[in-house]
C-alpha cells in the first residue's frame, strides 16, 4: 500500500493554555500565526519543527496556528489531536503512488515568487503538498487552471507538469512538503520541461527549513 502525506491545520486558542501530544511519525510543523513550544523549542511565526519522534505543541499566550504535514504508512488512519481550546483540520490528503525508490528524505521548505512572478513548466523528483501562505498564485497542470489565494492547498505528484503563475499585484509564497531521494539533501528537485526555459532567469526564491532523511517504514 502507498504512503499517505496529510497536511492539517491546528488552532489552539488563547483562552485555555493547553498542550497537545502527537505520537511518533515523520512530520513537519509550520508556525503560521503566533508562537509555540514545539518539543522544547520556542518557535514564532515563519518558523518550523521537523522530526519523527514523539511531539508536544505548547502555544504561546496569545495562541497559535500551525500546519502539520505527516508522512505514514497507507494502512495507518488518521493522526487525532485533540486538546481543549483547539480545532483542527485536515486540509489536503495524498496518496503517494509516484514516491522515489531508494532512500528517501522529508524536505519542508518555502517558495516566494515577486509580483507577476511565474515557475517556468516544469517536474519534480518527488511529490508533495503545498499551501500557500501569502498572495496567489495559478497553477497549470493535466490541461487545468486552478487558482488558490492564502490557506488554500495542492498535491503535485512529481513527474506531472506543471506551470505556476504569481499573482500580478502582490508577492507571494507557499510552504511546501516534499518527499525526496535522500541524494538530493541540500539540491534543487526542479526539472524544466523546455529546453529554451533552462537558461532564463528564474524569479522564485526558495528557503530550505528542513531537509531530514526519513525511516524506511513509509517507502513502498
Amino acid at each position: 500500500m502507498h504512503p499517505v502525506l496529510r497536511l492539517y491545520e491546528d488552532v489552539l486558542s488563547s483562552a485555555e493554555i493547553v498542550e497537545f501530544r502527537l505520537p511518533p511519525q515523520a512530520r513537519f510543523v509550520f508556525v503560521v500565526q503566533g508562537d509555540a513550544v514545539i518539543k522544547g523549542k520556542a518557535l514564532r511565526a515563519g518558523e518550523a519543527w521537523q522530526g519523527e519522534d514523539t511531539v508536544t505543541v505548547k502555544p504561546g499566550p496569545q495562541g497559535v496556528t500551525v500546519w502539520r504535514w505527516e508522512l505514514s504508512r497507507g494502512d495507518r488512519g488518521t493522526t487525532t489531536a485533540n486538546a481543549p481550546g483547539m480545532i483542527t483540520h485536515e486540509k489536503l490528503t495524498a496518496y503517494l503512488d509516484t514516491l522515489p525508490k531508494g532512500e528517501l528524505l522529508m524536505r519542508g521548505d518555502s517558495v516566494g515568487f515577486p509580483p507577476g512572478g511565474c515557475a517556468y513548466t516544469h517536474v519534480h523528483r518527488g511529490p508533495g503538498i503545498r499551501c500557500l501562505i501569502e498572495g496567489g498564485i495559478r497553477i497549470d497542470t493535466h490541461g487545468r487552471s486552478t487558482s488558490y489565494g492564502p490557506g488554500g492547498a495542492w498535491f503535485e505528484a512529481g513527474p506531472d507538469p506543471v506551470f505556476a503563475q504569481a499573482a500580478e499585484d502582490k508577492a507571494s509564497r507557499f510552504i511546501r512538503v516534499m518527499i525526496l531521494p535522500r541524494a538530493l539533501a541540500g539540491k534543487s528537485s526542479i526539472q524544466y520541461v523546455n529546453e529554451e526555459d533552462k537558461a532564463k532567469p528564474k524569479s522564485q526564491v526558495y528557503k530550505i527549513y528542513a531537509d531530514a532523511p526519513i525511516a524506511s517504514e513509509t517507502k513502498k
